[in-house]
């Protein structure tokens, strides 16, 4: 690993110069982030996520029920785009369209189109469909170990993110460091050209 290397620069050497010096703090600067503040970065970003989506999951299993419905026919499917895509057609899952009817938690009684649980779909066929409590059709509560699932995915995008920011920054610094000794090299060759190669120039 390049960062690590530049920790070596601290080793006493008489030709060390103060931006090796500084290139060495530079680098162990960057390898604390990468090994401590990074994943710490990412433990609290996916604690952060975890708890609001742990709380989503929660209100949503007070919100929404799931309740019987039950087939009354096949609804009319409107027809297929000439022009749309075979693969595709092919590839997505298709689920037959029905019109059922269901009772809200709250008594209310409903009937409109959901997909089918089954195939074929038979009328008079029983099954279940989850609905907030005034009967409106709505989609599944988040499950809790999803919810999990998801944080530890944001916190370990947390944590690569963070590191990659930091070992960014150092090579930066680093190519700042290269340029300015480039610079000072070609600052003392020009002040040494002119008198190189004469007898008795130099020391």
């Amino acid at each position: 690993m390049r960062t690590a290397m530049g920790v070596w620069r601290w080793r006493r050497n008489p030709l060390r110069r103060p931006t090796d010096l500084f290139e060495a703090w530079v680098a162990f600067a960057a390898v604390v982030c990468v090994l401590v503040v990074a994943p710490a970065i990412g433990w609290v970003a996916g604690l952060r996520v975890d708890g609001t989506l742990q709380q989503a999951a929660h209100e949503q299993r007070q919100e929404r029920h799931l309740v019987p419905a039950v087939v009354i026919r096949p609804a009319v499917e409107p027809a297929a785009d000439a022009s749309a895509d075979a693969t595709a057609q092919r590839t997505a899952p298709h689920r037959t369209q029905i019109v059922a009817a269901w009772t809200a938690p709250d008594g209310s009684s409903h009937e409109g189109t959901v997909p089918a649980a089954e195939e074929p779909p038979l009328p008079g066929d029983r099954f279940r469909i989850w609905t907030d409590t005034r009967g409106r059709v709505v989609g599944q509560p988040l499950d809790p170990s999803a919810a999990v699932f998801h944080a530890g995915t944001a916190g370990l995008a947390a944590a690569v993110s963070v590191a990659a920011l930091v070992e960014t920054v150092r090579r930066l610094v680093v190519r700042r460091l290269v340029h300015r000794r480039y610079m000072r090299l070609d600052r003392a060759w020009a002040a040494a050209g002119p008198g190189w190669g004469r007898a008795g120039a130099g020391s």
